[in-house]
């Protein structure tokens, strides 16, 4: 028997990179998938990817900025698939830029998608999950949330994710429902802002793997198998953790020792 057999999940963001490898994972691991995203041709290139390996799953397209959209996704994927037993906050926007700069649109956005869209998932699917008798949450955070390395809004809204991570799984763990957050450092994936770093510097990953303990970066799947471990009753008794997926980013600045410390 799979982890997720007989269990239905709601990934958001699901279209591609992180989002594409966790749905992926949790159908391998038995699960039936809802993707959601606001990109309907990604979102369906990826539910055709996961039908076409014998997987259930269907595409809900949603705006995660607007609570109605939210709630209708959600309607669908009960009505379609079941009750939902795990949802995987997974969307995320980022125009990184800093403090002095950064239009005031541009900052309230970023809230919008990577605080306010989760918060709206959470929202949707908090009733049914307690009267189904439980559910798993797991909200993708960041080590921007407990580290800043650039990014203010994003970073902001991360540390945010992190308190309400804390918040339900406080106020809803009597009801049978858990909520944890992982935190990601650098993944490579195929994202706009990775590839527009790739365009000024074809060597920028190899770059950043020196600051990172296991020497390289994270890869989508990393994460995925994280989500699929919090979210399964292998993990039971875990609840209200903030747990990094890093390489061990944030145990040590090693670049630091080697480079200064060391020689000091």
């Amino acid at each position: 028997m799979s982890r997720y057999d007989n269990k239905v999940a709601l990934i958001t963001g699901a279209g591609h990179g992180i989002g594409r490898s966790i749905a992926q994972k949790l159908a391998q691991d038995g699960a039936a998938v809802s993707v959601l995203d606001i990109d309907e041709e990604m979102g369906q290139q990826t539910v055709e990817m996961l039908q076409s390996d014998g997987h259930k799953a269907i595409f809900v397209r949603a705006d995660i900025t607007k609570y109605d959209e939210v709630e209708a996704a959600f309607a669908k994927t009960a009505e379609t698939l079941g009750t939902i037993d795990l949802l995987v906050n997974n969307a995320a926007f980022s125009m990184a830029g800093d403090l002095k700069n950064m239009p005031l649109d541009a900052w309230h956005h970023e809230i919008n998608v990577n605080l306010n869209g989760p918060y709206h998932c959470i929202r949707a699917v908090l009733s049914s999950m307690v009267e189904s008798g439980g559910g798993a949450i797991i909200n993708i955070a960041s080590v921007n949330g407990v580290r800043y390395f650039g990014s203010p809004a994003y970073s902001a809204a991360k540390a945010a994710i992190i308190s309400l991570t804390q918040c339900v799984a406080s106020e809803y763990g009597s009801k049978g429902i858990r909520c944890n957050a992982i935190l990601p450092g650098s993944v490579q994936t195929d994202a706009v802002a990775w590839q527009t770093r790739i365009d000024r510097d074809p060597n920028v990953f190899e770059k950043l793997a020196r600051w990172y303990p296991v020497g390289r970066v994270g890869q989508p799947d990393d994460v995925a198998k994280a989500v699929s471990f919090l979210g399964s009753d292998e993990a039971e008794y875990i609840s209200g953790v903030a747990l990094p997926v890093d390489g061990g980013l944030l145990a040590g600045m090693n670049v630091m020792i080697d480079e200064f410390v060391l020689e000091g």
